[in-house]
């Protein structure tokens, strides 16, 4: 249901265009329709599998091209294009986004401004980087996604408790299990929606996020608008960050932060953006990314021209406090600038925010997306939008609260 809900336009833009055949962990549902063929397995996170799966496909079809939008499975989907002699960008620079420790390894040598990073293993290795590099600090895996295990530090007293939060995350991590202790970059959060032919990077878009408040790091909001002033702030650092990592084709993702104006990099991750962020694209710009990523993975030219100039936004759904989902709905009316509105939770469902043990996907309730003229807009209409929605959770051993 959530693979639907974030990445069923992905799947409807490829098929458009395209004959899919696809390899996935269970057995397609509402995929199907978009689908001409496909090999299930168990993980297709695990090489051996993945290329088996394509082997048969091979067999099957006359294959022009893969890829993914999923994280976890850039490394592997890398290695078997290589394996299948059809385009991709190297395995290795694959593994450079996966692995935060190497991607500000490459953006130090090729003097991309990133933040200072230490990788760890234990807490007193943590207590000697945090003397060296000084508080506030940010503490996360090397090599997971999704803010997952991503915290801040303050002061001394706090690292441990922050150690632990992302040493547990870390510990399930496929590429790394290192923790990073980094400098807190301090300023707005933005995402640069890249993507790279044969080498030549263009920037499509600039997403401004809303994240909550420390220590943790979840993603709110979103915002696209066509016509931000940021592009030529973001553009030069997100071209050079994919150049320092090696990637020569596809769409990237490419987190920053404005420290005092000026880009400082987060992480690149070589695949289109999670929370409809792709979507946001289409609508604000027309620009069609995962189209975009299908005709690159063939060799072929994306056409990135935008055919209109406005603005998306998105609203994440999260309750107030962890427990039982008690109510649900959407009462309001359905005006033109209200593109979506998505649950992907339903009523008895139990909600648990990364403060109580969880993570996004496990408090998330959901999304509505808004469109605008601009970004302000956008904005208004998303908020206009949150008043209609109805949320009860029952907290744990408490009486019933109201989220909005």
């Amino acid at each position: 249901m959530q693979a639907e809900a974030y990445r069923a336009y992905c799947l409807q833009s490829v098929a458009a265009a395209y004959d899919v055949v696809l390899i996935t962990s269970e057995e397609p549902t509402w995929e199907v329709p978009y689908l001409r063929d496909c090999v299930v397995v168990s993980d297709p996170a695990d090489q051996a599998a993945l290329s088996a799966a394509g082997r048969q496909l091979a067999e099957r079809h006359d294959l022009a091209g893969v890829f993914t939008w999923t994280e976890w499975y850039l490394v592997p989907v890398a290695r078997l294009a290589r394996r299948l002699g059809l385009p991709t960008t190297a395995p290795e620079a694959m593994q450079a986004c996966r692995n935060k420790a190497t991607s500000r390894a490459l953006f130090a040598r090729h003097g991309v401004p990133s933040a200072a990073s230490v990788s760890v293993r234990t807490l007193g290795e943590a207590e000697a980087a945090a003397q060296r590099i000084g508080y506030p600090l940010v503490l996360k895996p090397a090599a997971h996604a999704a803010s997952i295990g991503v915290n801040r530090a303050d002061t001394p007293e706090q690292l441990t408790a922050a150690f632990a939060f992302a040493d547990q995350a870390a510990g399930l991590g496929r590429e790394s299990t290192s923790v990073l202790v980094e400098e807190y970059l301090d300023g707005p959060e933005v995402s640069v929606e890249c993507v790279t032919y044969r080498g030549e990077t263009s920037v499509v878009a600039v997403t401004r996020k809303t994240v909550s408040a420390p220590p943790f790091f979840e993603e709110l909001a979103h915002c696209v608008d066509a016509a931000d002033p940021l592009l030529d702030v973001v553009t030069p650092v997100a071209q050079a960050a994919i150049r320092a990592l090696g990637i020569t084709g596809g769409v990237s993702h490419v987190e920053m932060r404005l420290v005092d104006g000026r880009p400082r990099l987060v992480e690149v991750n070589g695949r289109i953006g999670g929370d409809m962020i792709g979507h946001l694209v289409h609508l604000a710009t027309g620009v069609d990314l995962p189209r975009a990523a299908a005709d690159i993975a063939c060799g072929r030219a994306p056409d990135l021209t935008p055919t209109r100039s406005s603005a998306a936004a998105i609203q994440l759904l999260y309750p107030d406090t962890s427990g039982t989902l008690l109510r649900l709905g959407f009462d309001g009316a359905s005006p033109d600038w209200l593109e979506r509105v998505s649950f992907q939770h339903q009523v008895g469902d139990q909600l648990l925010l990364p403060a109580d043990g969880g993570n996004m996907w496990t408090a998330r309730i959901g999304y509505l997306i808004t469109t605008g003229i601009d970004a302000a807009e956008a904005y208004a209409h998303a908020a206009e939008a949150y008043r209609s929605l109805t949320i009860e959770v029952a907290a744990e051993e408490e009486d019933a609260v109201a989220a909005s």
